[in-house]
């Protein structure tokens, strides 16, 4: 056999693995199909054909299923996170983990903030938002945290485009936050913020709140 279709067949093979480690569903979806694609042409050159008509079934089965993900209508609201809800240190202590790979620290006072709320996605409670007054028309975003399982940014617009009513309303044009984590970077981009500082250690962003 030719070197470069047992790359093929090698590359298909890692693709699989990959997808079978993703957190998020919809990364899931995508790799798995790219691994199964691969599969069928290795299969093909191979003339292996049960495992070509396997991975093409699976390949299918992936497209269909990330139509649905894509075309699929979620119903956002938001949660006030009440004085005495034992939910919330639940919630962190739960998310721990993968909230300190965002945030260095989580020392946030969830209860006492101007803005303290859930966000719930289907009524299930999918991420956590803290704000605090910064200056007369700025708003310091203290954490903004989603579960990995329903990080494809659907909740970040819903916050920060659909929802942001929430903020004009009280005076608030801007929004301000910091970031020392790549990764986050990324998604503050993503959300429409824009980099206006940088030192050695974090990342200041601005997000300008239009009517």
């Amino acid at each position: 056999m030719e070197w470069w279709i047992e790359a093929i067949g090698y590359s298909a093979s890692v693709l699989i693995l990959i997808s079978l480690i993703m957190s998020s569903t919809k990364k899931l979806r995508w790799i798995n199909l790219f691994g199964s694609t691969t599969f069928v042409i290795y299969a093909i050159l191979t003339k292996t054909y049960p495992v070509a008509a396997l991975n093409l079934f699976t390949a299918i089965a992936n497209v269909y299923y990330l139509f649905k993900i894509y075309n699929s209508q979620s119903y956002f609201n938001i949660l006030k996170i009440q004085q005495n809800n034992e939910y919330i240190e639940y919630f962190i202590e739960h998310n721990k983990e993968d909230m300190l790979k965002i945030y260095n620290h989580i020392d946030v006072d969830f209860k006492n903030s101007e803005y303290n709320f859930y966000i719930l996605r289907d009524i299930m409670p999918v991420g956590l938002f803290v704000a605090n007054k910064y200056d007369e028309d700025t708003l310091k975003v203290e954490l903004d945290y989603v579960i990995p399982s329903f990080r494809d940014f659907k909740a970040g617009k819903y916050i920060y485009d659909k929802n942001k009513n929430i903020f004009l309303t009280k005076g608030y044009k801007k929004l301000i936050t910091f970031s020392d984590n790549l990764m986050h970077d990324k998604y503050l981009i993503k959300m429409g913020f824009s980099k206006i500082d940088e030192s050695d250690t974090s990342r200041t962003y601005l997000l300008e709140l239009n009517d």
